[in-house]
């Protein structure tokens, strides 16, 4: 026999024997849990965007208040060279 023969006769057997029960509120445990990760993954999602939004509105406020592309402002006077 060769490898994969045997992986397919060991298969056969694990069909053949009897499946164990499935408890009865199995399945309706499961979607509720399914239902709660959705829920969680979506309140997830919307708090990313929220704070990305007010990270991007924080940005727009500094850059309107700073104004980064001016060059700065001199710090000395220059040299006065009249009367």
């Amino acid at each position: 026999m060769s490898r994969y023969e045997d992986k397919e006769a060991a298969v056969r057997r694990l069909l053949d024997t009897p499946h164990p029960p499935v408890p009865g509120g199995l399945a309706g445990e499961a979607a509720e849990r399914g239902a709660r990760l959705l829920r969680r993954n979506r309140a997830a999602r919307r708090l990313a965007w929220a704070l990305f939004a007010l990270a991007v509105l924080a940005f727009v406020l500094w850059a309107s208040a700073a104004q980064p592309w001016e060059p700065p402002a001199l710090e000395t006077t220059p040299p006065f060279d009249g009367v």
